[in-house]
């Protein structure tokens, strides 16, 4: 075997595109990175500039610029500290790898998403490197997934997100289930977390899923 050929057989895993907008529900994102370090995965991150205003009046916490500060934040929130690979992105750096289609990805996840981000992806509107990130994945034809966290939804609203999932875009929204008998916040959480991984194929959260009401019976 060439050697070249051997590099191409031993290539390492994409990485995956983490999101984070400046919807309410920071916790989402923590979650994700959480399980999704633990298990090893290589994660892209970028977070808008309203993300920075959303922990300030979340939980009164300061989110850093610097990218190497911003990764050992997010660790710290997350309490993952050696696992996995986390690379943080300014929000204003659209000349960064994730704005090109040439970088491989395994895909890219929205969470939360602000309405305000639904209505420029829909709109093919790339104002900052999150959405620029966005705008390839649905231009290479790799999975997006949303995590919508808005109530009620608008007539715009709805439009918005009717665009995107026409695109092939997945929706999905932030509305937890109680079949698993959730005891924590944490746990209405992580469902759907886990509900948006799945999306990629992606099962690396413990989840008690459902089994149907006649699963073990006579």
């Amino acid at each position: 075997m060439r050697q070249e050929d051997a590099q191409f057989q031993h290539s390492p895993i994409k990485p995956l595109i983490l999101g984070v907008s400046g919807a309410s529900g920071l916790i989402y994102a923590v979650r994700a990175l959480k399980f999704l370090l633990e298990a090893d995965y290589t994660i892209e991150l970028v977070a808008s500039k309203a993300t920075y205003m959303v922990w300030q009046a979340e939980q009164a916490i300061r989110m850093p610029p610097e990218p190497d500060e911003q990764a050992l934040f997010w660790r710290e929130q997350a309490g993952v500290s050696t696992q996995g690979k986390l690379h943080c992105h300014r929000w204003g750096d659209v000349g960064a790898t994730i704005a090109s289609g040439s970088f491989r990805t395994l895909g890219m996840i929205i969470l939360p998403c602000s309405m305000s981000t639904v209505a420029k992806l829909a709109t093919g509107l790339s104002s900052d490197l999150l959405e620029r990130a966005a705008d390839v994945q649905i231009k290479e034809g790799r999975p997006l997934v949303i995590v919508p966290r808005e109530t009620p939804l608008s007539l715009i609203h709805l439009r918005n997100l009717t665009t995107l999932a026409e695109t092939g875009v997945r929706i999905v929204p932030a509305i937890p289930a109680w079949y698993h008998n959730p005891q924590t916040i944490e746990d209405l959480v992580d469902f759907v977390v886990a509900r948006t991984l799945d999306q990629l194929d992606i099962d690396c959260i413990p989840l008690n899923r459902w089994q149907g009401h006649n699963r073990g019976e006579n």
